[in-house]
């Protein structure tokens, strides 16, 4: 993709997104990639941008964070030919599993992989639509190198910056797709 063509999808896909107030709860503001999920050629032009700068690094596996992590995550391993590992919230998957609890900025959660998630050798790319706080980014990524794979770097498409969530990904390897890191 030529600049003027990569400067067209960004512009085209920060234009698609929707700021929804007080959601799910009042004073915070949701960014809803929605709008973009429902064009066609934007949808996968942004799934190609974000798999861009990974094709040259190796990735085996994907991992993706339920829930619209997921459905950026599984275009962008097809796109690098790698297998596709779905990080969930507690009790979702069948097969024994592994979990890492984290701490929100009001309580705490909980992820899982499948124990046998990431083969000897994975080199695992960690997919999410938004980075925030960098708190369930940092926990899937500690997962995951605890199921035995090598986390490459870390995708999302977009950031909040005032967040801070960059930070608790230090020493990782992090692309935004829309906005810095």
């Amino acid at each position: 993709m030529n600049d003027e063509a990569a400067g067209s999808l960004l512009a085209r896909a920060a234009a698609s997104l929707r700021d929804v107030a007080d959601f799910p709860r009042a004073g915070i503001l949701f960014r809803d990639i929605t709008p973009l999920l429902g064009d066609a050629a934007l949808f996968a032009g942004v799934t190609a941008a974000m798999a861009a700068p990974w094709r040259a690094a190796g990735i085996t596996h994907v991992a993706a964070i339920e829930s619209r992590g997921f459905i950026l995550g599984a275009p962008i391993a097809q796109h690098l030919a790698a297998g596709f590992i779905p990080v969930r919230k507690p009790g979702k998957l069948p097969a024994p599993t592994i979990a890492r609890e984290y701490a929100l900025e009001y309580g705490t959660d909980r992820l899982e992989v499948h124990a046998d998630a990431c083969p000897p050798g994975s080199r695992v790319l960690l997919v999410d639509d938004v980075l925030a706080t960098g708190g369930t980014a940092s926990a899937a990524a500690a997962l995951i190198e605890e199921a035995g794979g090598t986390v490459v770097g870390c995708s999302f498409l977009l950031a909040i910056a005032a967040l801070g969530g960059a930070s608790r990904l230090a020493g990782r390897h992090v692309e935004v797709l829309l906005g810095p890191a």
